[in-house]
């Protein structure tokens, strides 16, 4: 099953909206088949490593990173294809938590008499698909906040300017967050203040991510880099001016209006929105206002700090607008999952208890 799971990470970067899934086929303590899930409308982990088995599946062990699709897609069940090889039993990590098959699988395969067991290194699995069971589990994205600061929580000078507080390492290493992203997020003010591009520029990639930006009055200027090949750009906004829809529409953007009662855009609805389109893992870089507003609406899951050995000053901008806390009881609180050093920063990473 390990070995299962590291063929599903080279989807990392490819497999959604779908999951990372990886198989292997064992007959008489012999590797005979392996499979990964590569993109979306292609074969299945499985269906690859019962073709590379052949006649060798026949009464064979299968090890799946995730329980076999028992329903009709863009490509047929998975569970036909094993119960027609004749393997004899089926190891998978998990329960596909799509309700689609949730359970459907399993039931299938053990009808038709091959043995069933669920669970192993189970938590690896999740951990690896953590967007794709948040959206079908809660019908939102995962949610990601990169920020860069100084070694006292500081991300840009009072003038603006950020680039770069960060070392080139630091950014090579954000760059592979934005590659296994479905979508990428940020605010108007990121883009009047940087124009950013949101594309995976420093790793090699086969897909990029779509890019979203709020932008509640449409205010982004039609000269910005994310209108150029729009095609891939999601603005949601509050704006009703059809004149000034048109105009940004006519880029090739997708306008989306989501207003809330205050005339911004509603953010708990844009999260579920996103979860209808297929975004499974979703990376905010923006500002301090659009960070703050997500945590405070509590739609961010983790987030990743890179950290430079420097110090920027209180005058400085800080992370995240937050309102001010009148007790400790009030604060947010966060698990630390992961921390490393890359070239002279500090990479960590820390999870919101809930």
């Amino acid at each position: 099953m390990s070995y299962a799971l590291q063929l599903a990470e080279r989807g990392l970067f490819t497999a959604s909206p779908n999951p990372r899934v990886g198989c292997v086929i064992v007959n008489n303590s012999k590797v005979v088949g392996t499979g990964w899930h590569e993109r979306a409308g292609e074969p299945h982990a499985e269906i690859h490593a019962l073709r590379e088995a052949g006649d060798l599946a026949k009464g064979a062990t299968v090890y799946v990173t995730l329980e076999p699709c028992s329903h009709h897609g863009r490509t047929p069940p998975c569970v036909e294809a094993l119960i027609q090889a004749g393997v004899y039993k089926v190891v998978m990590a998990m329960n596909d938590p799509n309700p689609h098959v949730n359970g459907q699988g399993k039931e299938w395969l053990q009808k038709a008499g091959i043995e069933i067991q669920a669970g192993l290194l189970a938590e690896e699995a999740e951990r690896l698909n953590i967007g794709f069971v948040t959206r079908m589990r809660h019908a939102r994205p995962w949610v990601r906040t990169k920020i860069a600061a100084s070694l006292d929580g500081r991300t840009a000078l009072k003038n603006g300017k950020s680039q770069w507080i960060t070392s080139a390492a630091a950014r090579r290493d954000g760059h592979k967050w934005r590659a296994r992203s479905c979508a990428i997020l940020t605010g108007i003010s990121s883009i009047r203040k940087d124009d950013s591009q949101l594309t995976v520029r420093h790793i090699e990639t086969s897909r990029q991510p779509v890019r979203v930006v709020v932008d509640s009055r449409l205010e982004i200027p039609l000269q910005a880099k994310l209108l150029q090949n729009a095609d891939t750009t999601w603005i949601f906004t509050a704006q009703t001016d059809r004149e000034k829809i048109h105009q940004v529409a006519d880029t090739g953007a997708h306008i989306i209006m989501l207003p809330d009662s205050a005339g911004k855009v509603d953010l708990k609805a844009m999260m579920m929105k996103l979860a209808e389109s297929g975004i499974n893992e979703l990376l905010v870089e923006a500002g301090p206002v659009l960070n703050g507003a997500l945590v405070t609406a509590g739609l961010v899951d983790e987030i990743i700090f890179y950290f430079s050995p420097s110090l920027l000053g209180n005058s400085a901008q800080a992370m995240l607008a937050l309102p001010e806390i009148g007790d400790l009881s009030e604060k947010y609180d966060l698990e630390i999952s992961d921390i490393r050093k890359i070239g002279m920063d500090v990479c960590l990473i820390a999870r919101f208890i809930k």
